[in-house]
């Protein structure tokens, strides 16, 4: 396979908990108490191509393919996220190199995120090694909330936290419009999970786009995504980006509103 040039790769963080992390085809194993196993079923959507890419645990670039985050969210059985889905239709539509940089990790409450923290400065330092021999950050898409659902205080704060994480990022890699694509939750691991679907709404920041997980079928734990739902989230995230981020897609969209 000829070599696709390292500089030309257009390259996305993934970052937030277990749904950006993918539990999609995340099974119960019925004969084991508390195991799961991925039932490694790959939509064609998420199949992988010779032009996307992931920045491994490693610290080294390899073809990206489903589970993206296993060596990164290792602690628990990963399985089809929103990741794979987006790049495919990113690539398709720009013609493009995708590098993805997988960083989110299940469980995780907004505190965990904050600078000085291991999973922020972890997430940073991926980032920062991922452009070391060419390539263009072109964005971040950020889905977690789900464990800020539990504690009132939690999730009156959420916003604060949220725009604290948006500042020290930009900050810290010297990108201060880096485009930013979050997900509004659907589901949560508490009673507050409008209170933080509000706070992520209500976020109103240059270049940051919200994208509605409302609506999105859940597994029968009532938490994660389905595989079903994560290509569709996949899609939604890549639109929005095409559509506010990309010179000659924002072009498209606005003919469409003439």
């Amino acid at each position: 396979m000829e070599e696709i040039p390292k500089t030309s790769k257009q390259i996305f963080i993934l970052s937030g908990q277990s749904n950006m992390a993918g539990r999609g085809g995340v099974c119960k194993d019925h004969h084991h108490h508390n195991h799961q196993y991925w039932d490694k079923l790959v939509p064609p959507e998420c199949q992988p191509h010779q032009d996307i890419f992931r920045f491994s645990a490693k610290l080294h670039w390899e073809q990206a393919h489903e589970p993206l985050h296993a060596d990164i969210d290792s602690k628990k059985v990963c399985g089809v996220g929103p990741g794979m889905s987006f790049a495919n239709m990113v690539r398709e539509k720009m013609r493009v190199v995708v590098g993805l940089v997988p960083c989110a990790v299940g469980g995780t409450a907004i505190t965990r995120w904050g600078r000085g923290e291991v999973l922020y400065e972890n997430m940073v330092k991926r980032a920062k090694e991922s452009v070391e021999d060419g390539g263009e950050i072109k964005g971040l898409l950020w889905y977690q909330g789900e464990s800020d659902t539990s504690d009132i205080h939690d999730a009156e704060v959420y916003q604060g936290n949220m725009e604290k994480l948006i500042e020290n990022v930009r900050e810290d890699l010297g990108l201060p419009s880096l485009p930013i694509v979050m997900v509004a939750i659907t589901s949560g691991d508490g009673k507050y999970v409008d209170k933080v679907r509000e706070a992520q709404l209500r976020i109103n920041l240059p270049n940051v786009v919200c994208v509605d997980a409302m609506g999105l079928d859940l597994k029968d734990d009532h938490l994660h995504l389905t595989t079903e739902a994560q290509v569709k989230l996949g899609h939604m995230l890549a639109e929005v980006y095409l559509k506010n981020f990309a010179p000659s897609w924002k072009r498209f969209f606005s003919c469409l509103l003439c």
